[in-house]
């Protein structure tokens, strides 16, 4: 059988990924008075009287909920909640084997935006954090920005788990080409969640005076139909909000015309766009970020046939896989940690530069580490705290 079909199977026998394990064990009538009545009262009093013991008494400040609308589901489109939760499980088993949190699926039946922020607040009482997952955009964007203010972590982590990933993996990168990340021209393909949250993150748009980065030169991004540019008709909000930051000689053309003389090419698009012969338009010795899945835009060795110095992909059967399991259980692990009422740019940055570090020595063929090294998400952990209290001692 091959992957499709084994993991079919196993859904099949396990019905689902997770499940709730008790923490004590009910044995004796005091057993149940303790951890039910007459017990329980004595901590809903203490919280009733002070809201912040919730984190004390409860479940609260190691949960997570990963929410869905199932509008954008891994490469499978618009297939609903339903279909969505296989997903959702999945992370969720993530979130507890790479940083210990226990999180839960929520597959919301709306797609609606005003439907799920509501959803949310109305939920969030018992999470510690929110972990949005396959929401399709531009709905996504407008659902993490209106929840920032909830008092805990929003994070899409779409967008941001990408973005940081792709960073860690362009550091190294860099480092190889001998360059500062300062003089990379950047190609993105593809407009949507990801490939805005990269731009932005590339070019540092929302970090603070005193955040440690230093944008890339310029950013140019494409989506299905040409560079995005200042004569474009009809393009959405974020795509006009890009303009801002992104394309600086508001360069026209199609994706081809965006990639001669680029050092870098970052694909969150669709496959096999891209040959041998667009890659030598490039600058010398590229770096490759192919990204769709499971067929990336251009294949490794059609990749470095073009002169790629180095190639990524979002599979874990080829060399440089970027996969957001480096970056979201250590980044919730560290603001949970902390306290941390949302997730800064500062704690984004410091995701990336702490999974960049965990390569101690960078080659070609390993930029980035692998997803199945369990000492990342501490290491990313430890530095999004520290990013967190850091803030919160300057703000004092």
């Amino acid at each position: 059988m091959n992957f499709f079909e084994r993991s079919l199977e196993l859904h099949k026998e396990l019905k689902g990924k997770i499940g709730i394990q008790n923490k004590m064990d009910l044995q004796t009538s005091d057993d149940l008075s303790l951890a039910y009545s007459p017990g329980v009262a004595q901590p809903c009093l203490a919280i009733a009287d002070n809201p912040e013991d919730v984190y004390t008494y409860t479940l609260k400040g190691n949960t997570v909920a990963v929410v869905s609308d199932g509008s954008a589901v891994l490469g499978l489109g618009n297939i609903g909640p339903n279909a969505a939760i296989p997903v959702m499980e999945g992370k969720a088993l993530l979130f507890k084997k790479f940083a210990g949190i226990d999180a839960f699926p929520i597959c919301l039946d709306t797609q609606d935006t005003e439907e799920i922020i509501k959803t949310i607040k109305n939920i969030a009482p018992v999470f510690g954090g929110i972990n949005l997952e396959d929401i399709a955009a531009p709905r996504c964007f407008e659902i993490e920005q209106r929840l920032q203010d909830l008092g805990i972590p929003v994070f899409h982590d779409d967008q941001h788990g990408t973005a940081i990933v792709v960073l860690a993996g362009l550091i190294n990168a860099a480092k190889l080409k001998g360059k500062s990340i300062s003089e990379l021209k950047v190609v993105i393909n593809g407009a949507g969640a990801a490939g805005i949250a990269i731009a932005r993150l590339l070019k540092g748009i929302g970090a603070e005076e005193g955040d440690y980065y230093t944008a890339v030169k310029d950013v140019i991004v494409c989506d299905s139909k040409e560079i995005i540019h200042s004569e474009r008709q009809h393009l959405n909000g974020e795509k006009i909000e890009l303009l801002q930051y992104t394309n600086k000689d508001d360069l026209k053309g199609s994706l081809k015309d965006a990639l001669v003389g680029a050092d870098v090419f970052i694909g969150v698009s669709k496959a096999n766009l891209l040959t041998a012969t667009d890659i030598s338009t490039m600058a010398g010795e590229p770096i490759i970020f192919a990204l769709a899945n499971p067929v990336p835009e251009i294949m490794p060795e059609e990749a470095y046939k073009g002169g790629a110095a180095v190639v990524g992909t979002g599979r874990s059967d080829l060399p440089n896989q970027i996969n957001n399991v480096l970056c979201f259980p250590g980044i919730f692990r560290g603001a949970l940690d902390a306290g941390a009422p949302r997730i800064t740019m500062a704690m984004k940055l410091a995701a990336a530069y702490a999974i960049a570090d965990s390569v101690a020595h960078p080659t070609p063929e390993a930029v980035i580490p692998s997803v199945l090294d369990l000492s990342v998400s501490k290491k990313v952990a430890q530095a999004v705290k520290n990013a967190a209290v850091k803030k919160v001692l300057n703000e004092v």
